[in-house]
């Protein structure tokens, strides 16, 4: 039984950057082991993944985020205590894993816990939101000085005038570094593959929150190399529209009251 198991999916990532994440999980003083998820069109990353600790799956074809990730929670629900969804340009120090091994270790009723994160200058990323509404999308991807008036909307999604540095109660984290505990992946479920790209973590996040306590935990650090790649790709932009349609169509548009008591008592608790 392993401490920690974790998943990087890559698709045409830059190698160095993916050896960084490979090497931050490896330096850890835990029993663990990592799975490289490769969709890319070639297999050119292969020779970035070679440790005892790390096997590379090559798929040859871009299953989507969730579906590759789900390649490998079907097969290690019952090899490992927790599972680390990672993107491939996240970093971090040595001892950040076993922080936050100790912290769910000390909190069995948290399913996903996740870190502060980063850009790689120090600037904070704000990725501790609130369930979406259509309106919350819809600002933030067409943010600019024509809307500043409702800059304060973007605001409280994000949950900017919260104190980053105290730990928060948080129903969407942020799939870029999800620390979660196997059996709430057994409970909630793994990624719904009906979402190629995008949505699939605030899917997953509202799923376990159901169930355990989905945490922000600012006592650990991470840096994440983050582009909104939506603002600068038709393809990413078609997907982003696509799953926001699905997912709101799982969940409801205008009259999903779940959410609207969950983000209630999410404010009221901040």
């Amino acid at each position: 039984m392993y401490d920690l198991c974790a998943s990087i999916v890559t698709f045409k990532n830059d190698q160095g950057a993916l050896k960084k994440a490979i090497n931050s999980f490896l330096n850890e003083n835990l029993k663990s082991y990592l799975y490289v998820v490769d969709n890319s069109p070639t297999d050119s990353l292969r020779n970035s993944c070679i440790h005892r600790n790390v096997e590379y799956i090559f798929n040859n074809k871009n299953l989507g985020f969730g579906a590759a990730h789900n390649q490998v929670l079907v097969r290690m629900l019952d090899e490992s205590k927790y599972h680390l969804i990672l993107n491939p340009d996240v970093y971090f120090s040595s001892g950040a894993l076993e922080k936050l091994f100790s912290f769910m270790e000390r909190n069995d009723e948290i399913g996903l816990l996740m870190p502060k994160v980063l850009y790689p200058d120090g600037a904070l990323q704000y990725l501790c939101r609130l369930l979406p509404t259509p309106l919350d999308l819809l600002l933030r991807k067409f943010d600019n000085q024509a809307l500043r008036a409702w800059i304060n909307l973007i605001s409280k999604y994000e949950l900017r005038f919260a104190d980053y540095n105290k730990q928060m109660d948080v129903p969407y984290l942020s799939g870029c570094f999800m620390f979660i505990r196997t059996g709430a992946f057994k409970r909630a479920g793994i990624f719904d593959e009906r979402f190629f790209i995008y949505f699939e973590d605030v899917d997953l996040s509202r799923r376990i929150n159901r169930l355990y306590r989905t945490v922000y935990y600012p006592q650990v650090e991470v840096y994440h190399g983050y582009e909104r790649g939506s603002n600068k790709d038709a393809v990413l932009l078609k997907h982003l529209i696509r799953s926001g349609i699905r997912y709101f169509n799982k969940w409801g548009w205008f009259f999903d009251q779940e959410r609207k008591l969950i983000n209630k008592q999410t404010l009221e608790n901040l």
